[in-house]
């Protein structure tokens, strides 16, 4: 009779806790309120013109009409404004990601004077306003001869995220222990070696998520390319996406989200790629054996 009258370990609710089901139903509201505006953009773009410019919204196209679709995919300035983008957010990623890579295992691993500030000078930088810097980021351009050009606007990019990531990845690689790449020396590695054997491998999930943030900052940005490109030959996606706004036919609100759509793609894709490799433990295994 007392085994059944028991309760188990960890049935009791905890005194002042709310109930579990309330942070649930907390949860999925917050996540409708998160997927909304994603499902509404999708639904705006197969809407007709008379529906989506309707006052009585309309929740989901019975009709679908592709028009949108068809129209975005059919300019030659949607093409050449995907391989501008292609181009400028992988080549800042890259630049990003090795120079930041450098720097975190430089702070992380050797002791020099004024390393304490050069880590906070990479907070105080990273605090500056983009806005405040683009005047000397279009002179040094110019001076370059960078200005509407693929590279200038990557070297730009990767400096915008540079202090950012660099701060990142020395987390993660003060989490790696150091005594794994004294292992490796001891065993006959030089330090160049141990990194590239043992610390690298280790720095995957850390760089995985680094290389998103970078990726997604590039991708999405439009003031600083609105100022570095001042031929409209040579735009991005997010400036490509203004050309649907004009001062005589208004907005083609169709176009705007169909074209948000499409530029939206790409970033899904690469999450889902790379999704487990964010969530993964920054050091699992690293001390085994």
């Amino acid at each position: 009779m007392s085994l059944l009258t028991r309760k188990r370990p960890g049935s009791r609710k905890v005194a002042g806790r709310p109930a579990r089901p309330l942070w649930n139903i907390a949860a999925i509201v917050a996540g409708l309120a998160w997927v909304f505006p994603v499902y509404w953009m999708i639904n705006s773009s197969m809407l007709p013109a008379n529906q989506l410019l309707n006052n009585t919204p309309t929740f989901f196209p019975f009709t679908p009409d592709f028009s949108a679709y068809q129209s975005v995919l059919g300019t030659a300035q949607f093409w050449s404004s995907l391989r501008m983008s292609l181009i400028v957010t992988c080549a800042a990623v890259a630049l990003a990601i090795v120079s930041a890579c450098l720097a975190a295992v430089t702070l992380s691993r050797f002791r020099f004077r004024a390393r304490r500030w050069i880590i906070v000078f990479v907070l105080v930088i990273q605090m500056i306003p983009t806005e405040a810097i683009f005047i000397s980021q279009y002179k040094m351009l110019d001076a370059w001869h960078l200005l509407n050009s693929a590279a200038g606007l990557a070297i730009l990019y990767a400096g915008t995220v540079l202090p950012f990531i660099t701060w990142m990845l020395k987390g993660f690689v003060d989490g790696v222990p150091v005594e794994l790449e004294e292992s490796a020396m001891v065993s006959g590695c030089t330090r160049l070696g141990a990194f590239f054997r043992v610390t690298l491998p280790l720095l995957g999930p850390g760089l995985v998520a680094t290389g998103v943030f970078g990726f997604l900052a590039a991708w999405n940005e439009f003031t600083l390319a609105l100022v570095m490109l001042t031929n409209s030959d040579k735009t991005t996606l997010p400036l490509w996406l203004q050309t649907f706004q004009t001062a005589n036919r208004g907005t083609d609100w169709g176009g705007v989200m169909a074209g948000s759509t499409v530029v939206a793609i790409p970033v899904i894709i690469i999450f889902l790629c790379v999704q487990n490799q964010m969530t993964k433990g920054m050091v699992a295994g690293a001390v085994k054996g």
